[in-house]
């Protein structure tokens, strides 16, 4: 499941330059495009079994900031949890949540981040079957385990999140998989 309110063109490897409604800050839309994968996060001391990407372990102290005004808008950064600082917002990167216990960077208005073009966009756990995100790509925890172990960054890859009728038109030029071999499924091949 991706973004409650839809698609909405973001800011990535490709889409950016695309006509139509774009990518704002709490506008409940996952970004359209093609966007590079970050760092994998998550609770555990290491990666799952198979896993080698870059890993970096949540603690109570890291944040990702998705308030426009901050200087480190868009970004991962540790705080200290007692004393944390008032003057902006953050998402916690570690906390009650099941859902957050894996989280892969989608590198949407990344470098550098625009303010207010959207933040913290992930794929992570789904909360439920049908329950749409505010921007993220979810799926089962299982699948996304899957995903965390295929990932190499030797293989530099990117996720494509695009309408198919969008996905048919930019396929060759983009230079993506062919239509046949990605509508309707999930495939990990490189």
């Amino acid at each position: 499941m991706f973004g409650k309110n839809g698609l909405a063109w973001g800011t990535g490897v490709a889409g950016q330059n695309e006509q139509g409604l774009r990518k704002k800050e709490r506008d409940g839309r996952a970004p359209a495009g093609v966007f590079e994968i970050g760092k994998i996060f998550g609770y555990n001391s290491h990666l799952p079994a198979g896993g080698d990407y870059p890993y970096h372990q949540v603690t109570e102290a890291d944040v990702w900031s998705d308030d426009p005004r901050s200087p480190n808008y868009n970004r991962h950064i540790v705080i200290d949890p007692k004393n944390p600082p008032d003057n902006y917002t953050h998402e916690k990167m570690r906390s009650a949540d099941f859902a957050y216990e894996w989280l892969i960077e989608v590198r949407h208005n990344s470098d550098p981040p625009v303010p207010g073009a959207g933040s913290a966009i992930f794929f992570h756990i789904r909360r439920g079957v049908n329950r749409p995100t505010t921007g993220c790509t979810t799926m089962a925890k299982e699948n996304l385990v899957k995903l965390i172990t295929w990932l190499r960054v030797k293989q530099h890859p990117c996720y494509a999140l695009l309408p198919a009728s969008e996905y048919d038109k930019k396929w060759r030029s983009w230079n993506l998989p062919s239509p046949e071999t990605v509508h309707g499924s999930v495939s990990f091949a490189h």
